[in-house]
C-alpha cells in the first residue's frame, strides 16, 4: 500500500491536521481594521474606530463557529465566505479554492451532517452549526481506512480535489454505511477531478467500507466476550456469597 506521497507520510499528515486544529484560535488576540492599519484590543474598540474613521463602511461582526469540535469566535467582515474564514482566520487550508463558484466540490465541508460548499456559504450564516473539515476527519481513527484506501487505489493524482471527495464520502458513509457503487457515484457527482480519477473513488470507498465493517464486527465481538466474561465472574461471585451466607446460617 502506498503510504507516502511527495515525502509526506499518512502519519505525518495526521499529525499536521491535529496540529492545525490545536492551533485554531478560540478568540482573536487583537482586532484589526480591514481598511487601514489600525490595531485594537477588543471588538468595542473596533466598532468605535469604524464609527469615527470609516462611517460609511460596514462594521465587522462577531461570529462563533463550531469547527471540528472546537468553538472559535472570529471578528469578520459580513461578506466573507466560510472557506475564507476557515483559511484566513482559523488556519485550516484543507477546503480548497478551485472554481470559487460552487461548481467543483473542492471546498466541501460538512455542516450539520450534510456536505456543503464552503465557498458558497457566508461564515456569518454558520453560527451555531456544527462544521467538519478534512482536518477533523483526518484525526479520527475510524476514518483511517478510507484515507488508506484512497492511497492504495491512487484515487488522486495532483491531490488538489481529494479533500473534497473524502469529505463528501465521509458524509455519505455517516448516513449510509454500506452504499452501492451507484449510490457512491451519485453522492460524488458534485465533485470534479480534472485528472479524471473517477473510477478509483468508488473502488476506494467500497474497500474502506469492508475494512470498517470488519473492524466494527471485531469490536462488537470483543465487547460481547467482555460482557460474557463479566457476567460469569459476577455469577460466580454471587454463588460464593450465597454459599457463605448459607454456611453462616447453618452454624
Amino acid at each position: 500500500m502506498a503510504t507516502e506521497m511527495v515525502g509526506i507520510t499518512l502519519e505525518s499528515a495526521g499529525e499536521q491536521a491535529a496540529a492545525a486544529i490545536a492551533a485554531m484560535p478560540i478568540h482573536p488576540k487583537t482586532t484589526h481594521c480591514h481598511i487601514c492599519e489600525w490595531v485594537g484590543h477588543n471588538y468595542a474598540q473596533l466598532i468605535t474606530h469604524y464609527e469615527e474613521h470609516h462611517p460609511d463602511c460596514v462594521i465587522p461582526v462577531t461570529v462563533t463557529l463550531n469547527v471540528n469540535g472546537k468553538r472559535c469566535m472570529v471578528i469578520i467582515e459580513p461578506q466573507l465566505t466560510l472557506k475564507q474564514v476557515l483559511q484566513l482566520h482559523l488556519g485550516l487550508y484543507g477546503a480548497k479554492e478551485m472554481c470559487d463558484r460552487g461548481a467543483c466540490g473542492s471546498c466541501t465541508v460538512i455542516i450539520d451532517g450534510k456536505p456543503a460548499l464552503s465557498c458558497n456559504i457566508l461564515a456569518a450564516q454558520c453560527e451555531g452549526k456544527t462544521i467538519e473539515t478534512i482536518e477533523g476527519i483526518a484525526v479520527i481513527p475510524k476514518w483511517k481506512p478510507l484515507i488508506d484506501a484512497y492511497c492504495k487505489w491512487d484515487a488522486m493524482q495532483c491531490g488538489y480535489c481529494t479533500p473534497g471527495f473524502l469529505v463528501t464520502a465521509k458524509a455519505l458513509l455517516d448516513k449510509n454505511p454500506n452504499p452501492t457503487e451507484r449510490e457512491i457515484n451519485e453522492a460524488l457527482s458534485g465533485n470534479i477531478c480534472i485528472c479524471g480519477t473517477y473510477p478509483r473513488h468508488s473502488q476506494s470507498i467500497i474497500e474502506a467500507v469492508k475494512i470498517m465493517a470488519n473492524a466494527k464486527s471485531m469490536v462488537n465481538a470483543e465487547s460481547y466476550e467482555s460482557t460474557e466474561t463479566k457476567a460469569k465472574v459476577d455469577s460466580k461471585a454471587s454463588a460464593q456469597t450465597n454459599s457463605a451466607d448459607n454456611e453462616g446460617r447453618g452454624s
